[in-house]
């Protein structure tokens, strides 16, 4: 067998058959789009991560015209990571830079005419971290054997649920130490409003009693 690689965390059997039964194969997502209209999904991807996707968009039933639409990926400041016009059937894959939402938006180019256009359907299967891996070609580069490869396949998917537990665990800080910065700058808000407030008050005291001095109206 081959020796585990320094700094991996180590699998024990009962840990790799739970990991097993919960992971099973992603999916791909299909849709209809309709003509001239525009649907886009979002993900949430940590940094440093492998993205793939494969995508196939297929021609009306009936239709005399091919299938007409438009693919772009972008990140959350508007980067385009990928672009493809009239697109069909193709692949992507990009690496993010950071923990970022990404968005796939499929654009119909199909004019909606006086009957019902039918709608494109569309299959996207876009995979990131361990999904995206190409263990077969790892196994044919490192010689390794299926099983192996099952175990460096687990090992890699039992790293990237600690990063995402420490992910959740540094948010989860963050939002503490931010809950309470809030909760000391309220607490001082209303301090300095309570003395405010006492102090309106007491001016407005010596004021009126100077006033009524003045009319004469008390001693």
């Amino acid at each position: 067998a081959a020796a585990m690689p320094p700094g991996r965390p180590r699998l024990s059997l009962p840990l790799a058959l739970a990991l097993l039964l919960l992971v099973g194969p992603a999916r791909p997502i299909s849709f209809q789009l309709p003509g001239k209209a525009r649907k886009c999904l979002r993900e949430e991807i940590h940094r440093d991560t492998l993205v793939t996707g494969e995508y196939e968009i297929g021609a009306p039933p009936g239709s005399s015209t091919g299938p007409s639409a438009n693919l772009k990926i972008t990140d959350s400041a508007g980067h385009i990571l990928y672009a493809k016009e009239d697109a069909t059937k193709g692949k992507f894959a990009f690496t993010t830079e950071d923990y970022d939402m990404f968005e796939a938006c499929f654009e119909s180019k199909l004019p909606v005419g006086t009957g019902r256009m039918p709608d494109q359907l569309v299959i996207l299967d876009m995979k990131h971290g361990v999904e995206a891996k190409n263990y077969e070609e790892i196994a044919k580069v490192e010689k390794l054997k299926p099983l192996e490869v099952e175990l460096r396949r687990l090992e890699d998917l039992s790293e990237s649920i600690v990063n995402d537990f420490a992910y959740m665990k540094k948010r989860e800080e963050e939002m503490r130490d931010t809950n309470e910065s809030t909760n000391t700058r309220v607490l001082y808000f209303s301090i300095f409003s309570m003395c405010c407030l006492i102090g309106l008050a007491t001016w407005q005291v010596f004021y009126l009693r100077r006033f009524f001095k003045a009319k004469k109206l008390i001693e």
